[in-house]
């Protein structure tokens, strides 16, 4: 098959919210895409309750591998939807294979998947929990990252996209459950967000750029299942633009190098950037 004009982008988590809204993003600039999740048809998404207390039963929620890619086709580039789930490690490198094997060296990826886990409180959370969140949140993305990276090295470069957090860098302002967020959801952010400085550091002359972005408080469909956006639904804050993300990732990709460096090394606002190049 002859690829997109742009090449292809890889887009993890991508079956609902910001991932499915990003990998539409790139496909009608232009991209091939191929993206991942752990639903693979609609009607199976579930999600873990957003707390330790009340009811521990699964949260159904919308959104799979094969509405996104209906979403993509409609764009007129090819889609590429691949089973992943962050907590099979197998399945992660598997998942790097089938793009590598397909398509080749993708020209951007977005690292974007992410394990839901019920928010527990600090003398609540078990090492196990604090361990599998560890080691999908941060772990397997440098796994993902690292079976990648050296394709596209040799393809000449490409742009690495982290779908960063304010909770890495701020504390929260009350316990989880009231508004607050888990320690093991934080730590594992706050490790998140350093992959792209390593990245920068070592392989900015191979023509690599890597970027953290902060998307914002999104009122994804996993988000409001699981309740944890009702207090501030009530206000009437509507929170930032799913698809805000998704546009800057599309700018970060294609802009000319010299007007995207200033960005390095720094989390980008994804609303206030999306708002600035609507401008």
């Amino acid at each position: 098959m002859t690829a997109a004009p742009r090449g292809h982008a890889l887009v993890t988590g991508a079956s609902r919210g910001i991932g499915c809204s990003t990998a539409e993003a790139l496909a009608a600039a232009g991209f091939d895409v191929a993206f991942t999740a752990r639903t693979v048809n609609e009607g199976e998404g579930t999600v873990p309750p957003r707390s330790l207390h009340g009811s521990q039963e699964a949260i159904a929620v919308p959104g799979s591998l094969a509405t996104t890619e209906s979403l993509i086709r409609r764009h007129g580039v090819r889609a590429l939807p691949v089973p992943m789930d962050l907590t099979d490690t197998d399945s992660v490198a598997a998942a790097a294979k089938t793009v590598l094997d397909t398509w080749g060296a993708p020209a951007v990826l977005v690292n974007n998947a992410l394990l839901h886990l019920p928010q527990a409180r600090f003398l609540e959370l078990s090492v196990d929990t604090l361990r599998a969140s560890l080691e999908a949140n941060m772990v397997e993305q440098v796994r993902l990252t690292q079976m990648l990276l050296p394709a596209m090295i040799a393809n000449g470069g490409g742009t690495v996209v982290n779908l960063c957090s304010g909770s890495a860098t701020h504390d929260p302002r009350a316990a989880p459950g009231e508004g607050g967020w888990s320690l093991s959801y934080s730590a594992a952010k706050a490790a998140f967000g350093r992959i792209a400085g390593a990245i920068n550091a070592e392989h900015r002359g191979d023509g690599i750029r890597a970027f953290n972005i902060e998307p914002g408080f999104v009122v994804t469909e996993a988000g409001a299942a699981r309740g944890g956006t009702d207090s501030v639904s009530a206000t009437g804050f509507a929170g930032s633009p799913v698809d805000a993300s998704g546009r800057v990732i599309v700018w970060l990709a294609t802009a000319p190098g010299a007007e995207t460096e200033r960005f390095l090394g720094k989390v980008v606002n994804a609303p206030r950037l999306a708002e600035d190049l609507a401008g």
